[in-house]
């Protein structure tokens, strides 16, 4: 793979990143635009770097970095006064670096489509706030 490669694919992790990190900083969420983005080109560059090493396991690399990404997932999550905050958030962030491994692996359309659907599923909280109440009687 040609550094050319290594960059471009960087790129489109930090777009695709910033598409789901966007809307979680527009709805003030703990982790906004920049946590995306850093979650998602760091797992394409450690992932990158795994499959084109001699030396190492591209699984156990993209399996470890989800099992790290599993941390600042849990760190979004706030638990006060009897409720919990913040799953949703560290989904998006798991699912960032799930979009980061696969665009290092050459998905460019699954990540592209996954960015799609997960954006399209932060944006049902719009739908969840009204009172929809009619809609099921």
């Amino acid at each position: 793979m040609t550094e050319t490669i290594f960059l471009l694919r960087l790129v489109l992790a930090a777009i695709l990143g910033a598409i789901i990190g966007f809307e979680r900083e527009k709805a003030h969420r703990p982790a906004g635009l920049r946590t995306h983005i850093i979650v998602c080109v760091s797992a394409c560059l450690v992932t990158m770097i795994g499959l084109n090493s001699k030396d190492s396991d591209p699984m156990r690399i993209a399996a470890n970095v989800l099992t790290g990404i599993g941390f600042i997932g849990a760190g979004t999550i706030i638990a006060s006064s009897g409720s919990v905050k913040g799953v949703t958030t560290a989904a998006s962030i798991f699912s960032v670096a799930g979009i980061g491994i696969a665009v290092a692996a050459g998905f460019y359309l699954i990540a592209i489509f996954t960015t799609i659907l997960i954006f399209v599923v932060l944006w049902l909280r719009k739908i969840e706030k009204r009172d929809n109440s009619f809609l099921w009687d």
